[in-house]
C-alpha cells in the first residue's frame, strides 16, 4: 500500500467516528488524527534529499503565479519527474528549492532571491511568497533545484493601494475538461498582451474517468495510465488529476504568462456537490474525507498563500484583492458554505423549499464580509469573480417558469441580500464574473427583471468553457429562446473561449473570444463580441 493510500484510510477511519457537528468543530488531539495525516515534520529535523539525485527534468508541470498585492506576488510549481506516478518520481524526502525574480527574462536586473523547501507531505509543491517588490511592474521568475532550471514565468505586481493605475485589463476562463477537447482557448490566452491577471472561475478539473486515449484528445498518440480511468476520490487520485491537467503545454503556457487569481466550483470535488451533501448520498462523514483530499490537492496545485492553506475538509478561498482606487476585487466560494440545492439540481420551478429566505448560497460568515467589504470600498469597480450565473435565467417565454436549482436562482433570497448589501453601501459600479455553464453571456442585472424597463444595477460577464461541452455552437438549440425569455440577455454564444475585461474609470469593456474548435489540435481564435458599461450608468452596450 502507498504512503498516500495508507493516510487515505486512516483520515477515512477517523473521520467514521464524528457527527457532523463534531466533525468540524473537533479539535486537538482527535483534529491531528483525523486531518494532520502527511503534515510537514516541523518540529524535528527530517533529512533533505539532495538535489543532485533528481537525475530527470522536475519541473514537467511548469510554473505559476498568483494573488498579487502591490508588493508581493506568491510563485509556484511542484516537483514531478514522473508526474504520472503517484510518488512523481521523487522519495518521500523534502527538497529545497532555489526561487529568483528578476525584471527582465535574461535574469540581469535580479529583484529578489530565496530558498523554499518542497515538502513531500504536500506533493513537493512549492509556494514562494516573494514581498519586497515595487507596485504594478512586470517581473520574471524561475526556480532551481540541483542542475535543473524551471521554464520561466511572467508574473506582475498589483497598483498601489492608493494610485490610480488608469486602466487595468485581466481575462476570465473556466471549466476545462481533458477528456472534452484541447485546451487551445488557454493556447491563445497565453498569447494575450498586457494583462494584468487571469481569473480561473472554477472546474479546473473534471473528477470523471479519462481513458487511455485522453477522451477526444484522439489525435496524440499518448496511452495514459489505467489509473486516470476511474472517478477521484483519494488523495491519490485527485493528485494524479492535478498532474494529468497540468502536464498540458497551454496550460502551462497560459500560467507561465500571465499571474491567475483562482477559484473553484463543482467539479474539483464532485459534481453538483453542496457543503458536506454529496451528489450520490454519501454520509457527510464519508463526503468530508473526500472533500478533504480534493481541498488539499487543489491547495498543492495553485498559486495560493498561506491563509488557503486547508485544514481537513476547509479551506478559506473567498478573499479580497485590491488594484489602486481603481477595483476591489470580492472573489467568493459558492460550494463549500451553501445550502443543498432545493428539488434536485436541474432546472425545476420554484417551491417553497427553494424560496425559503434563510438559505444561502455563500453562508452567513461569507455574506457579511462581502457586505461589509462594500461597505468600506473606495474602488470605481466593484467586481466579484464567482462560479455560478448571479442573474435570473428563464427557459420559457411563458409560466410556469423553471429556473437553475444550482445556481442563484435556486437561492433567490441570499441572491436578494448581496443586492440589498450593494444597494445600501451605494456601490454604483458593480461587475459578477462567472463561469460554470459553458456558454458565453452578457447580462445585465436589474432591480426587477419582471419589468424590462426597470433600474440596471449591475452587469455580469459569464464566460464559456476552455474546453467543457467539446467544440459548442454559435447558437445553441435554445439560443432564440433564450434572448427571447430573458431581455436582459443581451448576448448568447455555445462556442469555447475566454473574455477579456478592460477597466478605466469612465467604462469597462469585455471582449468575448471564441475560438474554432477544441476538439482537434490547432483551433483559431476571434472576438465574437465586444460590450461597453459605462461607469455610472450600468448596462451593457453592444459595439
Amino acid at each position: 500500500m502507498t504512503h498516500t493510500a495508507s493516510a487515505d484510510r486512516e483520515l477515512r477511519s477517523a473521520a467514521r467516528h464524528l457527527s457532523r457537528r463534531r466533525f468540524l468543530t473537533v479539535t486537538g488531539a482527535a483534529f491531528a488524527l483525523a486531518f494532520g495525516t502527511n503534515l510537514p515534520h516541523t518540529a524535528h529535523a527530517v533529512p533533505a534529499l539532495d538535489p543532485l539525485r533528481i537525475r530527470r527534468d522536475p519541473f514537467t508541470l511548469g510554473v505559476a503565479s498568483g494573488d498579487p498585492r502591490p508588493d508581493s506576488v506568491v510563485l509556484w510549481t511542484r516537483l514531478a519527474p514522473e508526474p504520472f506516478r503517484a510518488d512523481s518520481g521523487l522519495p518521500a524526502e523534502p527538497v529545497t528549492v532555489t526561487w529568483e525574480i528578476s525584471r527582465d527574462p535574461d535574469f540581469r536586473r535580479p529583484a529578489a532571491r530565496g530558498e523554499v523547501t518542497a515538502h513531500p507531505e504536500f506533493h513537493h509543491a512549492v509556494h514562494a511568497e516573494v514581498d519586497g517588490l515595487r507596485a504594478r511592474t512586470r517581473y520574471h521568475y524561475r526556480f532551481r533545484v540541483g542542475d535543473w532550471t524551471s521554464p520561466v514565468g511572467r508574473t506582475r505586481t498589483a497598483p498601489a493601494a492608493d494610485a490610480d493605475p488608469g486602466s487595468l485589463r485581466f481575462a476570465l476562463v473556466a471549466c476545462q475538461a481533458y477528456h472534452q477537447g484541447y485546451f487551445t482557448p488557454l493556447r491563445h490566452l497565453a498569447r494575450e498582451d498586457d494583462l494584468d491577471l487571469v481569473f480561473h472561475l472554477g472546474d479546473y478539473l473534471y473528477e470523471y474517468p479519462v481513458d487511455s486515449a485522453g477522451g477526444d484528445r484522439r489525435y496524440t498518440d499518448t496511452v495514459l495510465p489505467d489509473h486516470f480511468d476511474r472517478e477521484t476520490v483519494t488523495l491519490e487520485d485527485y493528485r494524479l488529476r492535478y498532474s494529468l491537467y497540468k502536464s498540458d503545454p497551454d496550460l502551462k503556457a497560459a500560467h507561465a504568462a500571465h499571474p491567475w487569481v483562482v477559484t473553484w466550483d463543482d467539479h474539483e470535488t464532485e459534481n453538483n456537490y453542496a457543503d458536506d451533501v454529496s451528489e450520490d448520498g454519501v454520509p457527510p462523514e464519508d463526503f468530508l474525507v473526500r472533500r478533504a483530499a480534493a481541498y488539499r490537492a487543489y491547495y498543492e496545485n495553485m498559486p495560493l498563500r498561506r491563509p488557503q492553506r486547508p485544514q481537513g475538509p476547509d479551506l478559506p478561498l473567498y478573499r479580497r484583492l485590491h488594484y489602486g482606487r481603481l477595483a476591489q476585487f470580492d472573489v467568493l466560494d459558492t460550494r463549500q458554505y451553501r445550502d443543498n440545492q432545493a428539488n434536485g439540481d436541474g432546472w425545476q420551478i420554484p417551491t417553497p423549499e427553494s424560496e425559503d429566505r434563510a438559505r444561502s448560497m455563500t453562508g452567513e460568515a461569507q455574506e457579511r464580509w462581502l457586505l461589509d467589504g462594500w461597505a468600506t470600498s473606495r474602488a470605481v469597480w466593484n467586481v466579484v469573480p464567482q462560479q455560478v450565473v448571479f442573474a435570473r435565467r428563464r427557459n420559457r417565454t411563458e409560466g410556469p417558469f423553471p429556473v437553475s436549482m444550482d445556481a442563484w436562482d435556486g437561492y433567490p433570497a441570499s441572491r436578494q441580500r448581496i443586492v440589498a448589501g450593494a444597494r445600501s453601501a451605494e456601490v454604483a459600479n458593480l461587475v459578477v464574473l462567472t463561469g460554470d455553464v459553458h456558454v458565453h453571456y452578457a447580462l445585465d442585472l436589474k432591480e426587477d427583471y419582471d419589468d424590462p424597463g426597470s433600474r440596471t444595477i449591475g452587469v455580469e460577464l459569464v464566460t464559456s468553457s476552455v474546453s467543457s461541452g467539446r467544440d459548442g455552437a454559435e447558437h445553441p438549440g435554445n439560443w432564440e429562446l433564450m434572448l427571447a425569455a430573458n431581455p436582459h440577455l443581451k448576448f448568447y454564444d455555445g462556442r469555447r473561449g475566454y473574455v477579456v475585461v478592460t477597466l478605466d474609470r469612465t467604462r469597462l469593456r469585455a471582449d468575448y473570444r471564441t475560438v474554432s474548435h477544441v476538439t482537434s489540435p490547432g483551433g483559431t481564435v476571434s472576438t465574437a463580441a465586444s460590450f461597453v458599461s459605462h461607469a455610472g450608468r450600468p448596462g451593457l452596450v453592444r459595439l
